[in-house]
C-alpha cells in the first residue's frame, strides 16, 4: 500500500448554520471536520479504532467565508506504541475564481482503543 493510501482529504461546503455574525467559520465546526480527518486517517493507516486523546497547537491563520468550500487533508506524522499523531491542513477555495489560502493547521494524537476503551498497541 503506497503512503497516498495513509492520507485523507474531504471537502464541505460552507453553510449558514456553520458561521459567527461575521460570516466566516465558526472555529468549533473548523475543528470538528479536522478532528474527524484526524480520525479516518489514523483508521486508515493502522485499520484499528481510535479515539482523540488531544489537539496540540491550532493555528487559525486565515477565515474560511460563507460559500467557500474547505478541503481538509490528513496524514499521519508520527507513530508511538499505543497512539499516533496526525497532521491536518485545512485550505479554503474561492469556488468561482479557484483562489486557495491554508487557513488552519493542527496536529491530533490519536489513541488506539479496544472495545473497552481501553489503549492497545498498534
Amino acid at each position: 500500500m503506497s503512503q497516498k493510501n495513509f492520507e485523507v482529504r474531504t471537502t464541505h461546503f460552507v453553510l449558514p448554520n456553520e458561521t459567527n455574525h461575521y460570516g466566516t467559520l465558526f472555529g468549533g465546526i473548523a475543528l470538528q471536520y479536522m478532528d474527524a480527518v484526524a480520525f479516518l486517517a489514523a483508521t486508515r493507516k493502522f485499520r484499528k479504532t481510535f479515539v482523540t486523546a488531544s489537539s496540540e497547537k491550532i493555528d487559525f491563520k486565515v477565515p474560511v467565508k460563507l460559500g467557500q468550500m474547505i478541503e481538509l487533508l490528513g496524514k499521519v506524522i508520527k507513530k508511538g506504541r499505543t497512539s499516533c499523531t496526525v497532521q491536518v491542513e485545512m485550505f479554503s477555495e474561492e469556488l468561482l475564481t479557484g483562489k486557495r489560502k491554508l487557513c488552519t493547521t493542527g496536529k491530533f494524537v490519536m489513541v488506539s482503543v479496544d472495545k473497552n476503551g481501553h489503549s492497545r498497541p498498534l
